[in-house]
């Protein structure tokens, strides 16, 4: 499956309900070869209204928390787990998980990253590991099929709890590092 067939099967993508109350399917933007990749748990409101991720308050503090690594939308991509907003906000359920993992599978396998940052707890325990603890993972390195995963708190959860910034900032540095030490494109 190529770029374009991939993103024309996702945006008519009537897997689960989320399809039914979805505005905008929020495919994911960015470089289609980005060594690094962010994902996120699903749209919110903001990404559902503009089908893009992370454009409200939380992808403005997403955008400054790449900004101290040297990254942007430009040289990474950013998705999400499921493509269409859950009602409320409220995080995916399994079966929205799994109706939609297709799709970033396919991304994925697409893209080839070499580096992934989960963005929330959500996020680490459909990528990393399922018993994953937010609090206590966080910026750890993990590998799975060749790919190093780290956690970061959601930059939602940091705008609820900004005494959460300065341990951020130590894992943006961490993460900066490991992009220095195997990515091959200029950060």
């Amino acid at each position: 499956m190529n770029w374009d067939t991939l993103y024309d099967a996702c945006m008519s993508c009537k897997q689960c309900r989320l399809s039914e109350t979805r505005t905008n399917v929020v495919f994911g933007v960015g470089r289609r070869d980005a060594e690094v990749v962010f994902i996120g748990e699903g749209p919110g409101q903001q990404e559902d209204l503009q089908g893009e991720p992370f454009v409200g308050r939380s992808g403005q503090l997403l955008d400054d928390m790449m900004a101290m690594i040297d990254l942007n939308r430009e040289n990474t991509f950013i998705a999400n787990i499921v493509k269409c907003r859950p009602p409320g906000n409220r995080d995916p359920l399994p079966a929205e998980q799994t109706a939609c993992s297709p799709w970033l599978d396919q991304q994925l396998k697409l893209i080839k990253p070499k580096i992934i940052v989960c963005l929330g707890r959500v996020s680490a325990m459909y990528m990393i590991r399922p018993d994953f603890k937010i609090t206590k993972d966080h910026g750890q390195w993990f590998m799975h099929e060749g790919v190093h995963m780290m956690a970061l708190y959601h930059p939602a959860a940091l705008l609820r709890d900004p005494a959460r910034r300065p341990e951020t900032f130590v894992d943006l540095k961490t993460l900066q590092a490991k992009i220095r030490e195997i990515c091959t494109s200029t950060y």
